[in-house]
C-alpha cells in the first residue's frame, strides 16, 4: 500500500500536457522564434563535446589498464 502512495506523490509533480502546452507557450514568447533553434543548437554542441570527453577519457583508462596488464605478464614471466 505504501509503494502505490510514493508512485502516486512522484507522479504529483509532474507537469500535465496542459502545463508543458503552457510552458512551451512562455518560452517562445521570452526567447522568440529565432532564439530558441540558436539555444537548442548550443545545447547539442554542448552535449555532443560532454560525450566526445567522456569517451576520450573512457579509452584512456582502458588503454592504461591493458597497459597495466602487458607489464604485469612481462614481468610475471621473466
Amino acid at each position: 500500500m505504501s509503494l502505490l502512495s510514493i508512485n502516486s506523490q512522484m507522479l504529483m509533480g509532474m507537469p500535465n500536457s496542459g502545463e508543458l502546452m503552457i510552458l512551451l507557450i512562455i518560452i517562445v514568447v521570452l526567447f522568440g522564434g529565432k532564439k530558441i533553434p540558436e539555444l537548442a543548437k548550443g545545447l547539442g554542441k554542448g552535449i555532443r563535446e560532454f560525450n566526445d570527453a567522456k569517451d576520450g577519457i573512457k579509452n584512456e583508462i582502458e588503454s592504461g589498464l591493458k597497459e597495466k596488464d602487458k607489464s604485469t605478464s612481462t614481468n610475471n614471466n621473466a
